[in-house]
């Protein structure tokens, strides 16, 4: 019976939770079908003008494709160069290491915002200033001290027996942590990647300061121009909002089979 009253109440704050975030959710959908949509949640004036209206603009997919290329390129970068950093800290006795880990624990609780002004200062000086190819190595390593951290703690599971087997074989270290340790730990490396892309798509500061052309501007940055001075397209802004949310679920919907699988010794036998 305990555990039964238990359970109860973990599901019932669940849902408690679950409701907070369903709540404005609800709203975006209504607004998005909404022609006469504003910022009271009612049922809408059926309507899909709204995704025509962002659907058909070429702004819409010029944005998208510049959130896109900034999140997966600095996805991919920053889950190479974070298994390749991860990698000594893992298989390494490094005398410094517990407090170099500590140090990049730290790096993480840094706000961004108090080293945009320096960074900006520095893009322009290195002509890397409204470069999306600099913004993207910036927030490259912004996302490591983090990545890296994730990356060692999956790759400590990996047990170091597979890697000698690979090398008894021939197999040189950098392609035993491609052939065997990054496919064993594809779930950290998936974990590690939608982290940083949903970190990046949904990142407006950055862009929105080391960018100055309109047509560079991500999705994120986009969304601001529903913003009128005095009146805001709401039914507009929810459409786009949805489309927006797109990538994210559709990356976590495909890669969640991987990541709940973890390490498996089979696998790794195999």
């Amino acid at each position: 019976m305990e555990k039964r009253k238990e359970k109860r109440l973990a599901y019932m704050m669940l849902c408690l939770v679950a409701l907070v975030f369903l709540i404005p959710l609800c709203w975006v959908i209504l607004a998005s079908l909404d022609a006469n949509a504003n910022i009271a949640a009612k049922v809408p004036a059926f309507t899909l003008n709204n995704y025509k209206e962002v659907l058909t603009s070429s702004s819409t997919y010029s944005s998208m494709k510049n959130g896109l290329l900034l999140s997966l390129g600095t996805a991919a970068l920053t889950v190479v160069l974070a298994g390749l950093m991860a990698y000594p800290l893992s298989r390494y006795e490094m005398k410094h290491k517990r407090i170099f880990m500590l140090s990049m624990l730290f790096m993480t609780c840094l706000p961004i915002t108090t080293i945009m002004v320096p960074v900006y200062r520095l893009f322009v000086m290195v002509k890397l200033y409204d470069n999306i190819w600099g913004v993207v190595l910036f927030l490259t390593a912004s996302n490591l001290p983090y990545a890296i951290w994730m990356m060692k703690n999956f790759m400590d599971s990996v047990p170091v027996s597979l890697e000698e087997a690979a090398w008894i074989d021939g197999a040189s270290r950098l392609k035993a942590l491609f052939r065997v340790v990054f496919p064993l730990m594809f779930a950290g490396v998936s974990s590690v990647g939608i982290y940083v892309f949903s970190g990046c798509w949904g990142n407006f500061q950055v862009p929105f300061i080391l960018f100055i052309t309109a047509e560079k501007m991500p999705a994120s940055v986009t969304l601001y121009r529903f913003f009128g001075n005095h009146n805001i397209s709401y039914g507009s802004l929810a459409a786009f909002s949805l489309v927006y949310a797109m990538p994210s679920i559709l990356l976590y919907v495909i890669s969640q089979r991987y990541m709940s699988k973890g390490f498996s010794m089979e696998g790794g036998t195999k």
